[in-house]
């Protein structure tokens, strides 16, 4: 018998539930696409990485020599044109559903050993998540249904990933957007998962209608200018049935406050995540033929949304002062905060924590997570060092 690291992971029985051949598993381990979470979740292993027909994120849950799955939320692709698009990937039917794609972050729940638990995207355990789904999903609905993970987006206020208040919710909250089968990631059609949200209660996530493909672009493109003006991000279209693959479609806004954001701490962040919101403000504006009045507005609200961040991250620290992401997190359970800030510090964060203020049943607590890297680069760009 073959143990991973020194916990109790049998590497032959994991095979056999995953279907791959022990020496497969033991290389996916080797790799490094396979890893150990921690503390009272050290039972639990996330597939990060490639691994044969398993999703990025996807947990693989060792209950004491039986396993249980619980798949990776699959990457929705992008419509860059949209009428093309849609014809091109939903063809084969008549119609497709529009729903809001909401501007926060996505977790999966589960029921586990009689707790709610929220993985982030990547398979970690978020601690502040967990704590917060235990207010906005009733347990009865996992006991009923237990093959059923839930998948939601957490969005409003006291957000520690995405700082949008841009909704109107007073603290944070869960908008469930699909319901998966765990070990087949099977999704549930979009009439029966709304209708089950329903039955149980769930915030869902903004239903706009169904289309006909013939009609869907214009109306879309309606939906997407009206969603712009409020600042939301945009919409997910997809096959009623969930047969086909969904696709995304964004507001000019939120590629634009999503790059204020990123170029205040430009060295953080991913060019590829840069690049790729400024090529989408390109193929919009394409394909919505706008007139100089029109493009000149989105020129200056991409400009704006480069520039003017990176003026003010220029400045900020020219003064001394360090730059940081400010939020606050809301919790019931006081010790909540110690694990979200050990649960951030084990990724390489730097976090200060404000006083804890009791708000009636809440604790709220000022965060600051340090952002040492563009903090450090500016300065040393200020002292004269050379761009390489």
């Amino acid at each position: 018998m073959r143990y991973y690291k020194e916990t109790e992971l049998d590497i032959e029985k994991a095979a056999e539930f995953l279907e791959l051949p022990p020496s497969r598993l033991s290389e996916i381990i080797e790799k490094g696409n396979l890893r150990q979470n921690w503390d009272e979740y050290s039972n639990i292993y996330r597939f990060e990485g490639h691994a044969p027909q398993i999703e990025n994120g996807t947990a693989l849950i060792d209950h004491y020599g039986s396993f249980e799955l619980v798949r990776g939320f699959p990457k929705i692709k992008r419509a860059m044109l949209l009428d093309p698009a849609l014809k091109g990937n939903f063809s084969q039917i008549k119609s497709v559903v529009v729903e809001e794609k909401m501007n926060g972050y996505n977790v999966r729940v589960v029921d586990y050993r009689g707790k709610l638990i929220a993985f982030t995207r990547s398979g970690h355990v978020c601690p502040y998540s967990t704590e917060r789904v235990q207010n906005f999903l009733k347990r009865d609905f996992f006991q009923d249904h237990p093959d059923i993970i839930v998948y939601g987006e957490m969005a409003g206020p006291d957000n520690p990933y995405v700082q949008k208040n841009i909704y109107d919710i007073d603290s944070l909250d869960f908008f469930v957007f699909d319901m998966r089968y765990k070990d087949t990631g099977e999704p549930l059609e979009v009439c029966q998962r709304r209708e089950l949200g329903e039955e149980y209660g769930f915030n869902q996530v903004r239903l706009f209608g169904e289309f006909s493909i013939n009609e869907a672009s214009a109306k879309i493109t309606g939906i997407i200018r009206e969603l712009g003006e409020k600042g939301h991000e945009g919409v997910v279209i997809k096959d009623p049935k969930m047969v086909l693959q969904p696709i995304k479609y964004t507001c000019s806004q939120s590629n634009c406050s999503d790059l204020e954001q990123a170029f205040r701490f430009y060295n953080e962040a991913g060019r590829d995540y840069l690049f790729s919101r400024v090529v989408r403000e390109g193929f919009q504006s394409y394909e919505w033929s706008e007139d100089e009045e029109e493009f000149q507005k989105r020129c200056k609200r991409l400009g704006e949304s480069i520039l003017l961040p990176m003026k003010g991250t220029i400045a900020q620290v020219a003064t001394g002062e360090r730059l940081s992401d400010d939020f606050c997190i809301r919790v019931r359970d006081e010790n909540v905060i110690h694990k979200f800030k050990a649960y951030m510090e084990r990724f390489g964060l730097y976090v200060v924590l404000g006083t804890p203020e009791r708000i009636g049943e809440d604790y709220v607590v000022e965060v600051r997570k340090i952002n040492k890297s563009t903090t450090d680069k500016t300065m040393a760009m200020l002292e004269g060092q050379l761009w390489s």
